[in-house]
């Protein structure tokens, strides 16, 4: 499983904001500034979080990020499908593990694919944004 650079540079910026959390809002300026991320990238990935409901934005002088919810209740299954989309690294099993092989399909991995599937999942889903601060 690989995952782009929309994770690994979101995962960084999320960690920003769990770092500065009650703090107020943080601008994508420092986080870029900080993260050595370009600002038009976050902006891009911020839009998306924003979407789903992982970050809110504030106007003004004081203006930018913070987090929905406090990073204990955050988890990195949200956050990497948020930005990644699916969460499934094999293409005949979904992420809440439904098999979408053909029917005539004989190759025996389907329940060891599914195995994997859920571990990653149970994993990422283990891991609270406040544990990487």
């Amino acid at each position: 499983m690989k995952f782009s650079t929309r994770t690994t540079y979101g995962v960084r910026a999320m960690i920003a904001l769990a770092a500065h959390y009650g703090q107020g809002s943080l601008s994508l300026q420092n986080i870029s500034l900080a993260e050595q991320i370009s600002r038009g990238y976050l902006e891009r990935l911020f839009a998306q979080l924003k979407k789903d409901g992982l970050v809110k934005s504030e106007k003004g002088k004081d203006g930018g990020y913070r987090l929905s919810k406090d990073p204990k209740r955050t988890n990195m299954f949200e956050i990497i499908k948020s930005l990644e989309g699916k969460m499934s690294p094999f293409h005949c099993v979904d992420e809440k593990g439904k098999i979408y092989c053909s029917e005539k399909c004989q190759c025996g991995a389907t329940k060891m694919l599914v195995d994997v599937q859920k571990a990653i999942n149970n994993t990422l889903k283990a891991i609270k944004l406040k544990d990487l601060v």
